[in-house]
């Protein structure tokens, strides 16, 4: 099982949609290292710069209903590929959050307060959000500061998370 954690990417936003993480003109692409440059290239919120911001990050925290739009792999793909396996939000499209559930990624579900402190706390610092699957908790670190936030996500999607995602899943149990 993969490591669920480390920095984090800011993206003070709701409604993030998946042309937005991965625009439709690359839905072509074969593999998943092909959209590797693509992730959030069309994305509009002041002051990023995908080709500065996401690398060396593996967390993305953003506003509510992120992943709306259509309903493509290739946006959980695209995090992916760069490293990014775990994304905390309000809320999320429902069928993009079970497609990081089937790639084997954290789609973590928070109240709004709890996101709302998370980015006015560590927003603009360096900070690194590691999740314990097993413990249900996030710690959060960063800016001199430190927090933990309790999380829950189902029997069944833990267990896809667990075995790396649908295929390993259903390789392990059928």
């Amino acid at each position: 099982m993969r490591n669920f954690g480390g920095k984090v990417l800011f993206l003070d936003r709701s409604d993030i949609n998946t042309d937005e993480i991965i625009p439709a003109r690359y839905l072509t692409e074969v593999s998943k290292e092909a959209l590797k440059p693509c992730l959030l290239e069309d994305l509009n919120l002041e002051g990023f710069d995908p080709e500065k911001d996401i690398k060396g990050r593996q967390v993305v925290v953003a506003r509510a209903n992120f992943g709306c739009g259509s309903s493509r792999e290739h946006a959980p793909w695209a995090l992916e590929v760069n490293g990014i396996h775990m994304v905390i939000a309000e809320s999320f499209a429902r069928i993009f959050r079970q497609n990081m559930f089937n790639c084997g990624m954290l789609a973590i579900e928070l109240p709004s307060e709890a996101i709302d402190r998370i980015f006015d706390e560590f927003a603009g610092a360096d900070t690194e959000i590691y999740a314990g699957l097993d413990t249900g908790i996030l710690k959060v670190k960063g800016g001199g500061g430190e927090d933990e936030i309790a999380f829950s996500i189902s029997e069944f999607d833990r267990a896809l998370v667990e075995a790396g995602g649908w295929v390993e899943y259903a390789d392990l149990h059928y």
